[in-house]
């Protein structure tokens, strides 16, 4: 299974690029990575169960953020499946959906 991410800055219309993020794992493990260019970032295989996503979106909006880090709670139950997690973001707010 693998799994990966897209931040979008909804108020700036464009990618988040630079946008670390830290996933931990079901098991407690923990890895991090950052946004490229276009905003995206690949997290590499996981396995079933819990995982959380945490955006490091007040380092990127800097003294216009509201918001300092997102944390998006999921659980991955197709241990075959690519999991695809974006989160739309602004200062103030944010949504996130199962991607393709």
């Amino acid at each position: 299974m693998s799994l990966s991410t897209h931040v979008l800055d909804t108020a700036n219309g464009r990618p988040a690029a630079g946008v670390t993020i830290e996933l931990t794992c079901p098991d407690g493990t923990r890895r991090t990575v950052v946004t490229n260019d276009d905003g995206r970032a690949t997290l590499g295989d996981t396995a079933a169960g819990e995982h959380e996503l945490l955006f490091a979106v007040g380092d990127y909006f800097g003294d216009a953020a509201f918001l300092d880090r997102v944390p998006v709670r999921f659980t991955i139950r197709d241990p075959d499946a690519h999991y695809h997690v974006p989160l739309l973001v602004s200062p103030w707010a944010y949504s996130t959906y199962r991607g393709s």
